[in-house]
């Protein structure tokens, strides 16, 4: 191109990068972009140019096919605006992609096998993994036996090991997994593997009469898996203090005795919080309170008073009586209103 792709502002494009940085972007982030550049082209395939004229149109069209104009058409929507990983590569490939584009078109025309294969080398061919697209493990159904997929399969990473499918164990996938036995078969095909009862980690059918060997928790007897009473069991199954156990099938579990919680990973009592001792004038009213001011009152005039007239015998019995007077009051009030509650049930 003559100039840089002008319709896409949001990508700084940047001669410095190389190839051994495009190497670590993802097979997947180049498969996608990849696809969506042939979406492009689809959409782009018939454009009208609406002049009217069929000879003209034919000849606009032919140019426009492999002109710089549909490229940036198509390069534009190539990414979605949030997509960072996307737009970063196609920063990063815009050589690769002119050369596609302007050259290699014909000999090429799956863009994504030789721009992610081989011009980029992120992605490997189905049944290939590695650094060098080796060859997954093969069984007798293909790849895994075809119950499994081969780890890193179509992308440089992996160790090409079988992940297989639930149910199947083996380096093939060929293997019942436990909990799983071999169906019988009439023809000479391998006969699937189906579940086992729940109980049974080994079994020669699906029913629980049928195990071989039991998972963590049970016990075999007479062909069944029977569940086992961890709280029976001669070691403490709860050693904490104050735990109880609950058996479950298949397991147990440790809770706090009846009486405690649960704080800090241990069981403590569960006391209730204690009311703190109320005070003296606590259930006073405020009516009460507003009498008991005004009788203190009274008795402190009088005390003074007395005093003005140096009378020490009027004083003292001006102050009991005050006193008593005031202490009377309230425990009168307060009685009158414990024998009326004590009366309703309060």
């Amino acid at each position: 191109m003559c100039c840089s792709w002008p319709l896409l502002p949001a990508l700084v494009l940047s001669s410095v990068l190389s190839m051994v940085t495009v190497q670590t972007a993802p097979c997947q982030t180049c498969r996608k972009l990849a696809e969506s550049f042939i979406k492009g082209l689809e959409r782009t395939a018939n454009k009208n140019f609406g002049g009217g004229n069929t000879a003209w149109e034919e000849e606009k069209l032919a140019k426009y096919a492999r002109s710089e104009t549909r490229l940036l058409e198509i390069v534009e929507t190539a990414c979605e605006k949030s997509d960072f990983e996307c737009n970063k590569l196609l920063e990063q490939i815009e050589d690769q992609v002119e050369t596609w584009w302007f050259h290699r078109q014909q000999e090429a025309p799956d863009l994504s096998e030789w721009l992610c294969i081989e011009e980029l080398r992120l992605c490997c061919p189905p049944g290939r993994f590695g650094s060098e697209c080796a060859e997954c493990p093969l069984g007798p159904g293909g790849v895994c036996g075809g119950l499994g997929r081969c780890e890193g399969e179509g992308t440089r990473f992996g160790d090409g090991e079988c992940v297989c499918d639930p149910g199947y164990s083996g380096p093939l996938c060929q293997n019942c997994a436990d909990g799983y036995y071999r169906e019988k078969s009439s023809n000479h095909t391998q006969p699937p593997c189906s579940a086992c009862y729940r109980s049974c980690k080994k079994c020669t059918g699906p029913q629980d009469y049928k195990c071989l060997d039991c998972k963590p928790g049970w016990i075999l007897h007479n062909n069944k898996c029977v569940d086992v009473d961890e709280c029976k069991e001669r070691v403490i199954a709860c050693p904490g203090l104050n735990e109880a156990c609950i058996n479950e099938e298949g397991s147990f579990r440790c809770e706090c005795a009846q009486g405690f919680i649960r704080r800090d990973s241990i069981c403590v009592e569960n006391l209730l919080p204690s009311d703190p001792e109320k005070g003296l004038f606590d259930d006073m009213t405020d009516d009460e309170v507003l009498v008991l001011q005004q009788m203190f009152f009274g008795v402190v005039i009088c005390a003074l008073a007395t005093l003005a007239a140096k009378g020490d015998m009027v004083f003292t019995a001006i102050f009991i009586g005050g006193v008593a007077a005031m202490a009377g009051y309230w425990l009168s009030e307060k009685g009158d209103r414990m024998l009326d509650g004590i009366l309703k049930g309060r």
